[in-house]
């Protein structure tokens, strides 16, 4: 198992912190700084978290909202198997820890309070059980030729899409829909229908087939697995 522990870290993490006999929570992180935008906030913690776990990846977001502000980091390469539900918990908090490092949390539950600097959360991605699929071996693989970013510049409207392998049960399976519009996040297709574009890491396309990762802890190699049809012009 990974080390998620830090060489770094204080004597006392967020996790170790303990409520006294009152209810009161007061946890003050030793990387915190007064008065530090979201901004320059994430961009602390991203290389501090790539330094904690190096054999892990991870895409950090920012979220306001009328209540605060929150940090997700989320997984999207793990070295270890992630499927077990106590794996996850105990590698969520070891990523949480860190990033309480930059923050401070005043809370009682019993007088309904609660007070800090930001929220955050750990996040295991898609792509990290489109990597986990990947090393366990995938069914159906595509080569990666084309990457994302050249797909949507090639695929036009007027293209086709069939979707030739589905997770158990998909309804569209088989069938073929042509392709009304491009977008920046997504392609719309005919009969009131949309296909969002995924993350780079979970796109795999060979000039005929493109395969989009949509795994879970459930199943890590699901997919949807299309062959696409380009409109001969001229």
């Amino acid at each position: 198992m990974t080390d998620v522990t830090s060489s770094g870290a204080p004597a006392r993490l967020y996790s170790q912190t303990p409520y006294d006999d009152r209810g009161n929570f007061h946890y003050q992180g030793d990387l915190y700084r007064p008065g530090e935008n979201l901004a320059t906030l994430a961009a602390r913690i991203e290389p501090h978290l790539a330094g904690c776990f190096p054999n892990a990846s991870f895409a950090i977001r920012t979220e306001k909202f009328a209540g605060g502000r929150k940090i997700i980091a989320e997984i999207l390469n793990w070295p270890e198997d992630l499927t077990d539900r106590d794996s996850q918990e105990s590698v969520q908090v070891a990523i949480r820890d860190q990033m309480e490092r930059f923050g401070f949390t005043r809370t009682n539950p019993l007088q309904d309070f609660w007070s800090c600097s930001f929220y955050c959360e750990a996040r295991i991605g898609q792509s990290y059980w489109a990597a986990l699929a990947k090393r366990n071996g995938l069914q159906n693989p595509v080569d990666t030729v084309m990457s994302l970013a050249a797909f949507k510049k090639q695929v036009k409207a007027g293209d086709a899409l069939t979707l030739v392998a589905a997770p158990s049960g998909h309804r569209a399976r088989g069938t073929t829909r042509a392709i009304i519009k491009v977008r920046s996040g997504d392609l719309i297709l005919e009969g009131k229908s949309y296909l969002s574009f995924p993350r780079a890491s979970a796109f795999a396309c060979d000039g005929r087939f493109v395969r989009i990762s949509i795994g879970s802890e459930y199943d890590p190699d699901a997919h949807l697995l299309y062959e696409w049809r380009q409109q001969k012009t001229g």
